[in-house]
């Protein structure tokens, strides 16, 4: 099963390092932990939107797969050189996100986020998860970072606002257009 955590506190990062995967010390502002770290708030802004009892049962497996993608995506990260990540995950986004946008109406406006508590929560986690995919292009720039992490990061925030609309649907709330000239 894997290394368990009997003890939650080391002290080892009292001074302002912390432990990579590969067993490498670096500071706990480095763009590889904002990067991995973004991803975990990600992962995170899901579990509060997956604890709503209002969420569909194709979209609750759907996101359940995707929290389960984001550990090993922080995963990968957390280790310089580790592979999680692979084209079989990004095309099963796609495949998702071409299955829960098939009944939506055409968008014609831009959106708001809002429309229901469960979709603004989507949002939430979609605006989330474009910051870690600028944060893993930021890492990028200075190291080997394989571009299926940030591929997989752009679909799923594609993902996550196509979700947002049919969420919107699902609680009978509507989707808030935005209005130029309100």
């Amino acid at each position: 099963m894997g290394h368990r955590l009997s003890k939650i506190y080391t002290r080892t990062g009292d001074d302002g390092t912390t432990g990579l995967g590969d067993g490498s010390r670096v500071p706990k502002y480095s763009v590889r932990v904002e990067a991995y770290g973004t991803v975990d708030e990600a992962n995170s802004c899901l579990g509060v939107l997956l604890a709503m009892s209002s969420i569909p049962a194709d979209v609750r497996a759907c996101l359940t797969e995707v929290q389960h993608d984001l550990f090993e995506l922080g995963g990968e990260l957390c280790i310089p050189g580790h592979t999680a990540m692979t084209q079989a995950h990004i095309d099963r986004l796609e495949s998702a996100l071409d299955g829960f946008n098939e009944d939506l109406p055409m968008l014609k406006e831009f959106i708001l986020p809002g429309g229901s508590p469960a979709a603004a929560a989507c949002h939430l986690a979609r605006t989330v998860v474009r910051r870690a995919e600028r944060r893993v292009a930021t890492l990028a720039d200075d190291e080997d970072i394989r571009p299926e992490t940030g591929m997989y990061l752009n679909r799923l925030s594609d993902l996550l606002f196509v979700i947002a609309r049919v969420l919107a649907r699902a609680d009978n709330g509507e989707e808030v257009l935005w209005n130029r000239d309100r």
